[in-house]
């Protein structure tokens, strides 16, 4: 206690400057600091720790304020950027044209970002690619023919599902359209190998004044032939004294001009150890108006054709008043297996008329000399032995069919 006193009567003039502070205030004083400097030094931790953390956490608070505070004021410019924008937009379409650039004439700006990225819109459409192809032109003076080479095919886009397509290309000259062909339709595959030629027989006099058209297509079994692009050549264009071998890229197609004649759809069915040809007519659809209220009353002939003789003749019944006629009607033809390869199919849709004469809607000829569509469906019908395979098709106009006859001749 002696030890204590002495302690408040040295520490009482410098530390309680209150001279009415009583020794019993003093002692009270000096035991609470002892205990708090006890308990200090029992945490185990020097005492300029706590001060920095006071001074990390005090920081922290503040960077958090500032970073709260800064993406407003960012939010807030880019609202008033926003509304700028929009003031200059309404004056552009309004005016037409910047009068506060020298002599300068601009388009009024369309907008064209997105809303929530802010990025400029991106068309697909401008940089799809639909392919190359690869073919030759030439004349031949001597036979008043033009000669067109189909090559090949590179790059093609895929139409299936698969990620692959069918490709075949169609060819004829513009305007009249009456001669047209096409190649084998080659499956699966982006890098078609046609390697085919086809002939026009137009007199040079006459070849300046025609277009030819190419478009590759998609073939499709069961629904209409998507087609993939075009070229179109002048012919006044070409420089027919050498032959000209060339690459172009296929163009946008444009949807078909000429008049639908309808489409047809047949199975086809061969059993070689029967000898034994089965031509079932299932359905027609979007054929041609023949009546003045607008339908017709179609009905389908079949001839099986050799050698452009027609050996025999079978027909459906007749379907009023429709242009999408179902039928499901099948006929027998019995073929050696040794034959199978020399004979055709011709198919005719008919209008049937009471009075006058049944006029043709349309046609097509199926055979191992055919060509395009027709020619896969033959094809298809010969790696499968007696299994039915059915697939739709166009119906072409009479001149057409007849021109293919002749050639089988």
């Amino acid at each position: 206690m002696s030890h204590r006193a002495a302690q408040s009567t040295s520490f009482s003039p410098t530390k309680i400057p209150n001279a009415a502070t009583t020794p019993a205030q003093n002692q009270t004083g000096i035991q609470s600091a002892n205990k708090f400097m006890n308990e200090l030094r029992s945490i185990h931790k020097p005492s300029w720790a706590a001060a920095g953390f006071c001074i990390i956490s005090l920081c922290t608070v503040l960077s958090f304020v500032l970073c709260i505070w800064k993406k407003y004021l960012i939010k807030k410019d880019k609202d008033k950027e926003k509304e700028k924008d929009k003031k200059r937009g309404k004056e552009q379409s309004k005016g037409g044209f910047d009068t506060e650039m020298d002599g300068g004439y601009n388009e009024p700006i369309k907008d064209e970002t997105d809303k929530e990225t802010e990025l400029p819109k991106h068309d697909p459409k401008e940089d799809e690619k639909l392919g190359r192809l690869h073919f030759t032109l030439d004349y031949n003076f001597t036979e008043n023919t033009l000669v067109v080479g189909i090559l090949q095919a590179s790059e093609l886009p895929a139409m299936d599902v698969g990620g692959s397509s069918d490709p075949y290309v169609k060819l004829y000259l513009l305007p009249d359209k009456k001669k047209k062909f096409e190649t084998k339709v080659h499956r699966k595959t982006l890098e078609p190998n046609f390697n085919e030629t086809f002939l026009f027989k137009v007199p040079y006099t006459d070849l300046g004044g025609k277009t030819l058209v190419m478009t590759v297509y998609d073939f499709d079994r069961f629904s209409k032939h998507d087609a993939i692009g075009v070229i179109k050549i002048p012919m006044s264009s070409v420089d027919f004294s050498q032959s000209l071998q060339e690459w172009r890229d296929l163009q946008k197609a444009e949807k078909e001009e000429s008049e639908r004649l309808g489409d047809i759809c047949l199975s086809l069915r061969f059993v070689p150890t029967a000898g034994k040809l089965t031509v079932v007519v299932l359905e027609a659809k979007n054929l041609k108006k023949m009546d003045v209220g607008g339908l017709s009353d179609p009905y389908v002939k079949i001839h099986l054709m050799q050698n452009g003789k027609r050996l025999k003749k079978k027909k459906t019944t007749i379907k009023k008043n429709t242009l999408n006629p179902y039928y499901n009607e099948s006929f027998s033809f019995e073929v050696p297996t040794e034959q199978i390869e020399k004979v055709q199919i011709a198919v005719t849709v008919l209008d049937y008329d009471k009075i006058g004469k049944n006029d043709a809607i349309g046609k097509l000829l199926l055979g191992g000399n055919s060509t395009g569509t027709e020619l896969r469906h033959w094809s298809d019908m010969l790696a499968n032995p007696r299994r039915p395979i059915a697939q739709w098709h166009s119906l072409k106009t009479e001149d057409e069919v007849k021109l293919l006859i002749s050639k089988k001749k």
